[in-house]
Protein backbone atom coordinates (compact mmCIF):
# COMPACT_ATOMS: atom_id res chain seq x y z
CA UNK A 1 0.00 0.00 0.00
CA UNK A 2 2.83 2.48 0.59
CA UNK A 3 4.41 1.83 -2.84
CA UNK A 4 0.99 2.23 -3.96
CA UNK A 5 0.20 5.47 -2.02
CA UNK A 6 3.75 6.91 -3.61
CA UNK A 7 3.04 5.84 -7.05
CA UNK A 8 -0.32 7.24 -6.83
CA UNK A 9 1.64 11.01 -5.61
CA UNK A 10 4.73 10.28 -8.09
CA UNK A 11 1.77 10.54 -11.27
CA UNK A 12 -0.32 13.22 -9.53
CA UNK A 13 2.97 15.70 -9.38
CA UNK A 14 4.04 14.51 -12.74
CA UNK A 15 0.70 15.41 -14.19
CA UNK A 16 0.51 18.85 -11.98
CA UNK A 17 3.89 19.94 -13.27
CA UNK A 18 3.15 19.13 -17.11
CA UNK A 19 -0.06 20.99 -16.36
CA UNK A 20 1.55 23.99 -15.16
CA UNK A 21 4.71 23.88 -17.66
CA UNK A 22 2.63 26.16 -20.45
CA UNK A 23 3.52 29.16 -17.82
CA UNK A 24 7.49 28.60 -17.95
CA UNK A 25 7.68 28.33 -21.16
CA UNK A 26 5.59 31.44 -21.89
CA UNK A 27 7.98 33.43 -19.51
CA UNK A 28 10.72 32.49 -22.19
CA UNK A 29 8.80 34.70 -24.58
CA UNK A 30 10.71 36.45 -26.48
CA UNK A 31 13.47 34.14 -26.63
CA UNK A 32 12.57 31.99 -30.66
CA UNK A 33 11.46 28.75 -29.94
CA UNK A 34 13.59 27.28 -31.67
CA UNK A 35 16.29 28.40 -29.54
CA UNK A 36 14.66 27.40 -26.72
CA UNK A 37 14.64 23.96 -28.28
CA UNK A 38 18.30 23.61 -28.71
CA UNK A 39 18.84 24.40 -24.74
CA UNK A 40 16.57 22.24 -24.20
CA UNK A 41 17.94 19.47 -26.02
CA UNK A 42 21.44 19.80 -24.76
CA UNK A 43 20.52 20.50 -20.90
CA UNK A 44 17.78 17.67 -20.99
CA UNK A 45 21.06 15.40 -21.87
CA UNK A 46 23.32 17.22 -18.58
CA UNK A 47 20.49 16.79 -16.34
CA UNK A 48 19.79 13.18 -17.85
CA UNK A 49 23.35 12.14 -17.34
CA UNK A 50 23.57 13.69 -13.84
CA UNK A 51 21.05 11.72 -12.63
CA UNK A 52 21.76 8.43 -14.10
CA UNK A 53 24.88 9.09 -13.46
CA UNK A 54 23.96 8.98 -9.36
CA UNK A 55 22.18 5.70 -9.72
CA UNK A 56 24.69 4.08 -11.96
CA UNK A 57 28.42 3.23 -12.60
CA UNK A 58 29.78 4.35 -15.78
CA UNK A 59 29.93 0.53 -17.18
CA UNK A 60 26.08 0.38 -16.69
CA UNK A 61 25.27 3.49 -18.10
CA UNK A 62 27.06 3.10 -21.42
CA UNK A 63 27.69 -0.76 -21.81
CA UNK A 64 24.47 -1.52 -23.56
CA UNK A 65 24.62 1.61 -26.02
CA UNK A 66 28.02 -0.45 -27.37
CA UNK A 67 25.21 -2.75 -29.26
CA UNK A 68 23.81 -1.81 -32.38
CA UNK A 69 20.55 -2.32 -32.29
CA UNK A 70 20.41 -0.22 -29.08
CA UNK A 71 21.77 2.08 -30.56
CA UNK A 72 19.83 2.75 -33.33
CA UNK A 73 16.40 2.25 -31.40
CA UNK A 74 17.10 5.04 -29.18
CA UNK A 75 18.21 7.21 -31.50
CA UNK A 76 15.19 6.87 -33.56
CA UNK A 77 13.63 7.63 -30.06
CA UNK A 78 15.45 10.78 -29.67
CA UNK A 79 14.30 11.72 -32.95
CA UNK A 80 10.60 11.48 -32.55
CA UNK A 81 10.79 13.13 -28.72
CA UNK A 82 12.74 15.59 -30.37
CA UNK A 83 9.98 16.49 -33.09
CA UNK A 84 7.09 16.04 -30.27
CA UNK A 85 9.16 18.30 -27.63
CA UNK A 86 9.96 21.40 -30.65
CA UNK A 87 5.78 21.06 -32.05
CA UNK A 88 4.72 21.40 -27.87
CA UNK A 89 7.70 24.33 -27.32
CA UNK A 90 6.54 26.07 -30.64
CA UNK A 91 2.57 25.92 -29.22
CA UNK A 92 3.46 27.39 -25.82
CA UNK A 93 5.18 30.08 -27.00
CA UNK A 94 2.98 30.98 -29.94
CA UNK A 95 -0.17 31.33 -28.37
CA UNK A 96 -1.50 27.59 -29.68
CA UNK A 97 -1.89 26.19 -25.56
CA UNK A 98 -5.02 25.24 -26.10
CA UNK A 99 -4.33 23.07 -29.41
CA UNK A 100 -1.79 21.80 -27.69
CA UNK A 101 -4.54 20.32 -25.14
CA UNK A 102 -6.68 18.99 -27.94
CA UNK A 103 -3.44 16.77 -28.83
CA UNK A 104 -3.01 15.59 -25.48
CA UNK A 105 -6.89 14.72 -25.37
CA UNK A 106 -6.41 12.44 -28.08
CA UNK A 107 -3.44 11.21 -27.26
CA UNK A 108 -4.19 8.11 -25.67
CA UNK A 109 -6.74 6.90 -28.26
CA UNK A 110 -3.82 7.14 -30.93
CA UNK A 111 -1.35 5.45 -28.98
CA UNK A 112 -4.25 2.65 -28.79
CA UNK A 113 -4.70 2.57 -32.06
CA UNK A 114 -1.21 2.50 -32.64
CA UNK A 115 -1.10 -0.70 -30.57
CA UNK A 116 -3.53 -2.03 -32.45
CA UNK A 117 -1.67 -1.49 -35.61
CA UNK A 118 1.82 -2.00 -34.57
CA UNK A 119 1.22 -4.77 -31.93
CA UNK A 120 -2.19 -6.35 -33.04
CA UNK A 121 -3.66 -5.66 -29.50
CA UNK A 122 -7.26 -7.06 -29.33
CA UNK A 123 -9.39 -4.08 -30.22
CA UNK A 124 -12.82 -3.33 -27.82
CA UNK A 125 -16.04 -1.53 -29.03
CA UNK A 126 -15.13 0.71 -26.40
CA UNK A 127 -11.76 1.14 -28.09
CA UNK A 128 -13.73 1.54 -31.90
CA UNK A 129 -16.18 4.12 -30.43
CA UNK A 130 -13.41 6.45 -28.75
CA UNK A 131 -11.62 6.61 -31.95
CA UNK A 132 -14.85 7.39 -33.88
CA UNK A 133 -15.18 10.37 -31.81
CA UNK A 134 -12.20 11.70 -31.85
CA UNK A 135 -12.16 11.35 -35.73
CA UNK A 136 -15.54 13.20 -35.24
CA UNK A 137 -14.06 16.05 -33.57
CA UNK A 138 -10.84 16.50 -35.48
CA UNK A 139 -13.29 16.36 -38.95
CA UNK A 140 -15.61 19.36 -37.46
CA UNK A 141 -12.26 21.41 -36.81
CA UNK A 142 -11.66 20.17 -40.50
CA UNK A 143 -14.74 21.62 -41.91
CA UNK A 144 -15.20 24.65 -39.81
CA UNK A 145 -11.38 25.94 -39.80
CA UNK A 146 -10.77 24.21 -43.54
CA UNK A 147 -7.61 23.57 -42.02
CA UNK A 148 -6.09 20.07 -39.92
CA UNK A 149 -5.51 20.66 -36.37
CA UNK A 150 -1.77 20.32 -37.41
CA UNK A 151 -0.21 20.86 -33.50
CA UNK A 152 -2.87 18.51 -32.21
CA UNK A 153 -2.38 15.32 -34.50
CA UNK A 154 1.39 16.44 -34.45
CA UNK A 155 1.57 16.01 -30.94
CA UNK A 156 -0.47 13.19 -30.65
CA UNK A 157 0.86 10.82 -33.62
CA UNK A 158 4.45 11.99 -32.08
CA UNK A 159 3.96 10.78 -28.94
CA UNK A 160 2.20 7.83 -29.92
CA UNK A 161 4.88 6.89 -32.47
CA UNK A 162 7.61 7.17 -29.50
CA UNK A 163 5.27 5.21 -27.05
CA UNK A 164 5.69 2.65 -29.70
CA UNK A 165 9.38 2.59 -30.12
CA UNK A 166 9.68 2.75 -26.09
CA UNK A 167 7.66 -0.09 -25.24
CA UNK A 168 10.34 -2.76 -25.59
CA UNK A 169 12.74 -0.49 -23.87
CA UNK A 170 15.53 -3.19 -21.79
CA UNK A 171 17.34 -0.21 -20.08
CA UNK A 172 15.98 2.44 -16.98
CA UNK A 173 14.48 5.37 -18.42
CA UNK A 174 17.22 7.72 -16.90
CA UNK A 175 19.67 5.97 -19.10
CA UNK A 176 16.98 5.88 -21.76
CA UNK A 177 17.09 9.51 -21.94
CA UNK A 178 20.95 9.71 -22.05
CA UNK A 179 20.83 8.11 -25.15
CA UNK A 180 18.05 9.45 -26.86
CA UNK A 181 19.45 12.56 -26.24
CA UNK A 182 22.91 12.79 -26.75
CA UNK A 183 23.38 12.74 -30.66
CA UNK A 184 21.03 15.55 -30.95
CA UNK A 185 22.66 17.33 -27.95
CA UNK A 186 25.87 17.32 -29.73
CA UNK A 187 24.63 18.68 -32.71
CA UNK A 188 22.22 21.43 -31.05
CA UNK A 189 25.53 22.27 -29.21
CA UNK A 190 27.49 23.30 -32.46
CA UNK A 191 24.04 25.09 -33.32
CA UNK A 192 24.77 27.16 -30.16
CA UNK A 193 27.92 28.00 -30.90
CA UNK A 194 27.47 29.34 -33.96
CA UNK A 195 24.18 31.72 -33.23
CA UNK A 196 25.67 33.02 -30.37
CA UNK A 197 29.33 33.59 -31.77
CA UNK A 198 27.18 34.95 -34.63
CA UNK A 199 25.10 37.90 -32.53
CA UNK A 200 22.09 36.32 -33.31
CA UNK A 201 20.80 33.55 -30.31
CA UNK A 202 19.55 34.46 -26.78
CA UNK A 203 22.83 36.36 -25.76
CA UNK A 204 22.57 39.21 -28.17
CA UNK A 205 18.09 39.44 -26.76
CA UNK A 206 20.14 40.99 -23.20
CA UNK A 207 17.27 39.28 -21.13
CA UNK A 208 20.11 37.75 -18.86
CA UNK A 209 17.21 36.50 -16.34
CA UNK A 210 15.22 34.68 -19.45
CA UNK A 211 18.56 33.81 -20.50
CA UNK A 212 19.21 32.09 -16.84
CA UNK A 213 15.88 30.35 -17.01
CA UNK A 214 16.03 29.40 -20.01
CA UNK A 215 18.76 26.69 -18.34
CA UNK A 216 16.20 25.25 -16.01
CA UNK A 217 14.23 23.33 -19.72
CA UNK A 218 16.21 20.04 -19.50
CA UNK A 219 15.21 20.07 -15.50
CA UNK A 220 11.49 21.13 -16.24
CA UNK A 221 11.19 18.22 -18.40
CA UNK A 222 13.19 15.58 -16.78
CA UNK A 223 11.50 15.18 -12.81
CA UNK A 224 7.97 14.67 -15.10
CA UNK A 225 9.81 12.24 -17.13
CA UNK A 226 10.99 10.81 -13.70
CA UNK A 227 7.78 11.14 -11.30
CA UNK A 228 6.17 9.14 -14.19
CA UNK A 229 8.73 6.36 -14.37
CA UNK A 230 8.57 5.91 -10.45
CA UNK A 231 5.24 5.31 -11.30
CA UNK A 232 4.79 3.42 -13.96
CA UNK A 233 6.40 0.94 -11.89
CA UNK A 234 3.93 1.28 -8.54
CA UNK A 235 0.40 1.71 -9.73
CA UNK A 236 -1.81 0.30 -12.60
CA UNK A 237 -2.02 1.28 -16.02
CA UNK A 238 -5.50 2.32 -15.27
CA UNK A 239 -4.28 4.72 -12.81
CA UNK A 240 -1.91 5.77 -15.24
CA UNK A 241 -3.85 6.23 -17.99
CA UNK A 242 -7.07 8.14 -15.89
CA UNK A 243 -4.63 10.68 -14.33
CA UNK A 244 -2.93 11.75 -17.67
CA UNK A 245 -6.14 13.71 -18.44
CA UNK A 246 -5.37 15.87 -15.68
CA UNK A 247 -2.18 17.95 -17.28
CA UNK A 248 -4.27 18.79 -20.90
CA UNK A 249 -7.17 20.49 -18.49
CA UNK A 250 -5.13 22.37 -16.57
CA UNK A 251 -3.23 23.38 -19.73
CA UNK A 252 -6.57 24.40 -21.42
CA UNK A 253 -8.06 26.34 -18.55
CA UNK A 254 -4.51 27.77 -18.48
CA UNK A 255 -4.92 29.06 -21.91
CA UNK A 256 -8.12 30.22 -21.78
CA UNK A 257 -8.50 32.27 -18.51
CA UNK A 258 -4.44 33.32 -17.75
CA UNK A 259 -3.21 33.37 -21.51
CA UNK A 260 -6.81 34.71 -22.95
CA UNK A 261 -6.18 32.36 -26.50
CA UNK A 262 -9.31 32.92 -28.35
CA UNK A 263 -11.98 29.71 -27.99
CA UNK A 264 -14.95 29.85 -30.00
CA UNK A 265 -18.29 27.65 -29.92
CA UNK A 266 -16.60 24.92 -32.63
CA UNK A 267 -13.79 24.23 -30.20
CA UNK A 268 -16.14 23.53 -27.52
CA UNK A 269 -18.24 21.49 -29.52
CA UNK A 270 -15.11 19.25 -30.44
CA UNK A 271 -13.90 19.23 -26.50
CA UNK A 272 -17.13 17.64 -25.69
CA UNK A 273 -17.02 15.32 -28.54
CA UNK A 274 -13.45 13.89 -27.37
CA UNK A 275 -14.50 14.17 -24.20
CA UNK A 276 -17.05 11.96 -24.54
CA UNK A 277 -14.73 9.83 -26.74
CA UNK A 278 -12.78 9.75 -23.55
CA UNK A 279 -15.51 8.52 -21.26
CA UNK A 280 -16.31 5.73 -23.52
CA UNK A 281 -12.42 5.16 -23.50
CA UNK A 282 -11.81 5.04 -19.86
CA UNK A 283 -14.68 3.31 -19.33
CA UNK A 284 -13.15 0.54 -21.58
CA UNK A 285 -9.73 0.54 -19.88
CA UNK A 286 -11.23 0.07 -16.56
CA UNK A 287 -13.44 -2.89 -17.82
CA UNK A 288 -10.05 -4.40 -19.02
CA UNK A 289 -8.10 -3.68 -15.60
CA UNK A 290 -10.96 -5.56 -13.68
CA UNK A 291 -10.58 -8.29 -16.28
CA UNK A 292 -7.04 -8.47 -15.65
CA UNK A 293 -7.03 -8.11 -12.10
CA UNK A 294 -9.51 -11.00 -11.69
Amino acid sequence: MNDYKKGVLCVLSCQLIWGFCPIYWQALVPIPSWIIILYRIVTMFVFSYIGARIRYSREEIWGPFRDAAVRRKYITAGLVLTVNWSIYIWAMTSERVIQASIGYYIEPIVICAMGIIVFKEQLTKYNITAMLFALTAIIVILIHYRQIPGVALGLACTWAVYSAVKKTSEVPAIIALVYETMVYAVLALFAIFYIETKGIGALSMNIPGKYALMYLSGLVTLVPVALFAVAARKVSLFVIGLTQYISPTISLLLGIFLFREPVDSVQIIAFIIIWTGLCFFTYGEFRESVRTSA
